[in-house]
């Protein structure tokens, strides 16, 4: 399939922009150019500082000796990218190698070893041109969504498990702690398409995984000639969903999804790499063993597949092996998911994702020190009442019964009346967490319209013992949650001190008066019979210190990262009895003329009365009364009224130190600007605030441009605007309901808002229930309209819902028409959000040309100038 990088340009003075750049910039950006460009020099250093040498610690051994460090290759590159991958229902696959497509573009380089107490550091080097992968250190997949996190810690913690890339495949390697000699396990490439975190056994000798089975079909292929046309048939009753870019399209889709996810499970020795096959190849999506390491726990996708939802969306059966892979028990079957949207107000406690049935188990999970199951299931229907399948059916009502809420358990042999009722209550229960012996369990539940947190010891399930009380959307009164830790035999428990006595608490004090207190981190011991809460840990006035891990279970040492806005972010040990403070990493601020510049905070007031916030950067340099040109870069929120808002502005850190990224507005202090990031806040009734979302964007903006202006900061006349996926959105909003900004800049964005019909951001009504809302939100039905000069950038393989490339494909060819000043940059393989060295120095080549053109020298524009065709450049295939 040919891939394009897409320039198409609609300017009434291009010719006049493109003789203007070189003078202005002092080299030849040209808007127009046909490849890739870079922007100057000062910007392009920022954009590929080597950021990614720097390091936290987080990822502790469980003897306590050693850290784990993953070693990022840096940015990636557009060959990594430009790699042949099929997205199959919402799933990236590397179809050639058998894996998910994210570890083909995000790399690990290598590993090290780090012994904290000596400072010897170990590398872990894979061959040439192959890469790693670590469980338990990278962004999890959303279609693995309950299952815990893998460690590669074998028990003991001599032993990493690791999978090591190359093009072609993926391979199981071990390496020792101690020395850093690594093997690989492997001789058949693992599946890491669905259960990509080997698994070790609770005993360290073994490891589970997932491997591509023998004797397998060739990969299914289309032919030449369509077999079939495209059918689609509509499903029973209503049925809504999010918008989906690249869901299932074919039976040629179906059946490569099926073989991409069909593996065989084995146990691998982790000495001399023996293969035991675990029952027959199936489409496994997690696999757990049982910390008595007698059985397994196995999620196994189901057919049929569909073509209206995701992959995540599909039906699964969560099975319980023994060590044969004879099935032993069934814990729970779900069906397909025909709606992935709730429509109406958020349900307590409940998410925006589609209904499950309400009968279904939860938070299912191995009890940590055994082979017995545990989850949540409200109690059985009585008989003779009907149930309306919905999460809020256990409010009373005509032919309803309220039910109880359960913890629940299922020991060996999982017979069928072997299910056991550990607690139970009538209200609505959040979570349950275990101690290491499995004795003592965490529940969360919804009472009197907050949630409890409360300890119960399993043989004497009677009597609770409180711990905290709180709502979850207040931060000022926030208790902090439950400290874990990487369970003994596997999962995540519950950290308490080493007498059984206490638990603990991490969270992080806010303050109202956020400018003047900034947020502190801090840990609460809390004895569990009386409830009674010493603080052991609070992080100082000055300094920002977060706690990332701990070494014991009496926190004798914690690590820690520290940092205040002019000191970069380390990783310290903090020794809890003498109070010793060990510096442990070496980071570097590779930007520091934008991390230096000055910044402020203020708050101001809009015509109706509601206070918000922005953030003001100026160069360093930056002589006081000068008016500055301005780009204002920010993303419009919802809120019910000014405390909600309120609650989420106290976020702000002070002590945070200033991170620079590859797109950080910022930097364009360095060309002499003045950056503003407003707050965006969108004020109304739950499930209405978007009523007043046009005069509220405007009044925001109204009011900090009028407040900056009188200060003295910014040139109202030389004004820029942008914004990201719905700052995009929001961008295109901005420059056709205000006549403030010379130009924008938009990316990933969406700007017709029928195309999302049902439900989008935090809007709950579909499009025939607010169809005055969506078309007065959707800037391409505005668009003639529009005020300045808008350039956008969208990635071709953009799989953010709702917002496809033709979005920004349409609004080009509406601008284009009406003669309008516009840009367009498609760029090949992106996704949501420009990730590659090519791509993102082409960008910042292009904003910053646009800026001086349309911002800092508006006046340099020519009212006239030859037209021009708009220009299709031809870029790499794949």
């Amino acid at each position: 399939m040919k891939k394009r990088l897409w320039v198409v340009l609609a300017l009434a003075s291009l010719v006049s922009i493109v003789g203007l750049s070189g003078a202005v910039l002092g080299q030849n950006v040209v808007l127009g150019k046909e490849s890739y460009v870079e922007p100057p020099q000062p910007i392009a250093d920022v954009v590929t500082a080597p950021r990614h040498l720097n390091v936290t610690l987080r990822h502790l051994s469980p003897d306590g000796e050693h850290f784990l460090v993953p070693r990022s290759a840096g940015l990636p590159s557009l060959d990594q990218y430009a790699k042949p991958f099929v997205n199959l229902g919402e799933i990236e696959f590397d179809h050639q190698a058998n894996r998910l497509r994210r570890f083909t573009l995000s790399r690990t380089q290598a590993l090290e070893i780090w012994n904290f107490k000596t400072g010897t550091q170990i590398e872990i080097q894979p061959e040439e041109g192959a890469w790693v992968s670590v469980p338990g250190t990278g962004r999890r997949s959303r279609f693995r969504r309950g299952a815990p996190a893998a460690s590669p810690w074998s028990s003991d913690g001599s032993q990493i498990a690791y999978l090591v890339h190359t093009r072609g495949e993926a391979q199981l390697f071990v390496a020792s702690v101690d020395s850093g000699q690594a093997r690989q396990l492997t001789r058949s490439p693992v599946l890491a398409t669905h259960v990509t975190s080997p698994a070790w056994s609770p005993d360290g000798r073994s490891i589970y995984a997932v491997l591509i089975p023998e004797g397998r079909s060739p990969m299914p292929k289309n032919g030449p000639v369509a077999s079939e046309p495209q059918v689609r048939i509509s499903d029973k009753g209503a049925t809504p969903t999010r918008t989906y870019r690249f869901l299932m399209q074919s039976p040629h889709d179906m059946a490569l999804l099926e073989w991409l996810s069909t593996g065989q499970l084995v146990r691998i020795n982790a000495q001399d790499g023996a293969v035991q096959k675990i029952g027959q190849p199936a489409m496994y999506k997690s696999v757990q063993p049982s910390p008595d390491g007698q059985y397994l726990m196995v999620d196994i996708l189901l057919k049929p597949f569909s073509y209206h939802v995701p992959v995540s969306s599909f039906g699964s059966e969560r099975l319980i092996y023994d060590m044969q892979g004879r099935q032993v028990a069934s814990v729970q079957k779900q069906e397909l998911q025909k709606s992935t949207v709730r429509t109406g107000p958020r349900p307590p406690g409940g998410g925006f994702g589609g209904p499950r049935n309400p009968d279904d188990k939860r938070s299912i999970a191995w009890r940590p020190d055994s082979g017995v199951v545990t989850y949540l299931q409200r109690e059985p229907r009585k008989k003779g009442d009907r149930g309306d399948g919905s999460d809020n059916e256990d409010e009373e009502g005509p032919g309803r019964a309220k039910r109880k809420d359960r913890v629940m358990q299922w020991a060996a042999p999982f017979a069928e009346d072997g299910h056991k009722v550990v607690y139970e209550t009538e209200n609505r229960i959040g979570s349950v967490q275990y101690s290491q012996d499995g004795q003592t369990l965490f529940i969360t539940e919804a009472e009197d319209g907050q949630q409890h947190l409360f300890a119960l010891k399993a043989d004497a399930p009677d009597t609770r013992h409180s711990i905290a009380k709180f709502r979850s959307n207040n931060i000022f009164r926030d208790p902090g949650r439950l400290m874990t830790r990487n369970g003994d035999k596997g999962g995540t428990v519950v950290r308490m001190s080493s007498d059984g006595s206490s638990a603990y608490l991490s969270g992080t004090k806010h303050s109202r008066k956020h400018l003047e207190e900034a947020p502190r981190p801090f840990i609460h011991k809390v004895e569990i019979a009386t409830g009674e809460k010493e603080t052991v840990f609070e992080s100082d006035k000055d300094v920002y210190e977060e706690v990332t891990t701990a070494l014991d279970d009496d926190l004798s040492v914690l690590f820690t990262t520290r940092q205040t806005p002019s000191m970069i972010a380390d990783s310290y040990a903090r020794d809890m009895a003498g109070g010793a403070l060990k510096k442990l990493t070496a980071n570097r601020d590779y930007s520091p003329e934008i991390t230096s510049a000055k910044r402020m905070r203020f708050q101001v007031e809009r015509v109706d009365g509601l206070k918000l916030w922005l953030n003001l950067t100026l160069p360093p340099d930056y002589v006081e009364g000068t008016k500055l040109p301005a780009m204002f870069w920010f993303y419009p929120r919802e809120y019910t009224d000014q405390r909600s808002y309120d609650r989420a502005a106290a976020r702000y850190n002070k002590n945070a130190f200033p991170n620079v990224g590859t797109r950080s507005m910022e930097t364009l202090t360095k060309l002499g600007y003045a950056v503003v990031q407003p707050d965006c806040p969108i004020i109304g009734k739950q499930n209405q605030m978007n009523n007043n979302y046009v005069q509220d964007l405007r009044n925001n903006l109204w009011a900090v441009i009028d407040f900056l202006d009188k200060k003295g900061y910014i040139d109202r006349d030389r004004m820029g605007i942008g914004g990201h996926s719905y700052g995009a959105f929001g961008t295109a909003n901005a420059l056709i309901h205000t006549p403030f900004f010379k130009a924008g800049i938009a990316g990933d964005g969406n700007y017709n808002r029928t195309l999302t019909p049902l439900t989008f951001q935090s809007e709950r009504r579909l499009l025939w229930e607010a169809r005055e809302v969506y078309i007065r939100m959707s800037p391409l039905l505005w668009a003639d309209q529009l005020n300045g000069a808008l350039l956008m950038y969208h990635g071709i393989d953009d799989a953010n819902n709702g917002t496809f490339p033709i979005n920004s494909e349409r609004m080009f060819h509406v601008l284009n028409g009406l003669g309008k000043k516009t840009a367009l940059y498609n760029y090949p393989y992106e996704h949501h959000g420009p990730a590659t060295r090519e791509t993102l120095l082409d960008l910042w080549a292009r904003w910053t040309e646009w800026l001086e053109v349309h911002v800092r020298n508006p006046q340099a524009e020519q009212e006239e100038a030859p037209e021009v065709e708009p220009v299709e450049v031809s870029g790499q295939n794949r």
